[in-house]
């Protein structure tokens, strides 16, 4: 058995979101937003800070009332419902909120005692992942590595056994190993039937979701499966390596079929503004414009493109992106 025990399968939506919104005076934090989230699958979303992501999950954890709009969680609405919520929701916010002056003992054995059960009745089920830092059980939270508060969160969020788990950005700031280490344990706990919603800023990380809705400026801009969002790029990409780097960029904004480039690791992305043409097409005829340009040493190849190339598609990547 997982660390979130077995669970009956449901045909309801584990997550109904319809229209909502929310603003903080003249900021329009989430701007009519819907969408359903399976039982038993993690669902990401995938945005950079400001999209909207921690004021959505503050309203689906009941912490915030929507503006407009119905939102319900276990069949359950997020306003009217919210104390039967409370009690089958775990919840794990971007920034660590435990106890740093309790141990981490102390702060699993609080967190227990709050749903009225305790650290030793629930030991089974946070096992998988206590263990891991029940080795320093008695060390102060505030003392532990990054990765390590993460599991921490983690075990505190589980430990009344919840239906769902809402993670807001779990993994910013914690190194790639750990980071690594927390989505296997997340994939654990979906084996066992529990549903995840999980945000980040990330995104290779996601790729480790079932779906995941790409979202900016309080808008969904699309919901998918990870490899059905970079199969749906319509146009062709290529990939750009070269010296010269700033220059080398000026020179393919000034291509007249370039739709987008920006910068992409250690290359540049290209995307032409030619629907009918083959990606193999076009970059013959950009490595020879480039040459004419004075970069003949420049190599280009069609490239496969993937979720962030969706989505800066999606938001209209500006030309004026920083190399």
């Amino acid at each position: 058995m997982s660390a979130a025990g077995a669970r009956v399968p449901s045909t309801e939506n584990a997550v109904a979101v319809d229209g909502v919104a929310k603003a903080f005076g003249e900021v329009k934090a989430l701007d009519g937003i819907s969408f359903t989230v399976a039982p038993g699958e993690i669902f990401g979303f995938i945005g950079p800070d400001g999209a909207g992501k921690t004021t959505l999950f503050r309203i689906l954890t009941t912490l915030l009332v929507p503006d407009a709009g119905t939102a319900r969680v276990l069949g359950l609405d997020v306003v009217r419902d919210l104390w039967a919520l409370r009690r089958r929701v775990g919840y794990m916010p971007g920034r660590f909120s435990l106890y740093p002056d309790l141990s981490v003992q102390e702060n699993v054995e609080f967190f227990a005692s709050v749903f009225g059960t305790t650290l030793k009745a629930e030991y089974e089920l946070i096992a998988p992942i206590y263990r891991q830092i029940e080795p320093f059980r008695e060390r102060r939270a505030g003392a532990l590595s990054g990765g390590m508060k993460q599991k921490l969160a983690l075990c505190c969020a589980l430990v009344h056994r919840p239906d769902i788990l809402f993670l807001d950005e779990p993994t910013t700031g914690v190194d790639a190993v750990s980071r690594r280490e927390f989505w296997d344990l997340l994939g654990e706990l979906r084996t066992g039937g529990l549903t995840i919603v999980v945000s980040t800023p990330y995104m290779e990380e996601a790729g480790r979701c079932d779906r995941v809705a790409l979202i900016a400026g309080g808008r969904i801009l699309r919901i998918d499966a990870p490899g059905a969002i970079g199969a749906a790029y319509p146009l062709p990409l290529l990939a750009v390596r070269g010296p010269r780097r700033f220059e080398l960029i000026q020179a393919l904004r000034r291509h007249p079929h370039a739709r987008s480039v920006y910068p992409f690791g250690d290359e540049l992305h290209y995307t032409d503004d030619r629907e009918d043409a083959g990606a193999a097409e076009v970059a013959s005829d950009v490595t020879a414009y480039l040459a004419r340009e004075g970069f003949a040493e420049a190599r280009v190849e069609p490239a496969e493109a993937g979720i962030e190339d969706s989505f800066m598609a999606l938001m209209g990547a500006p030309e004026g992106a920083a190399a």
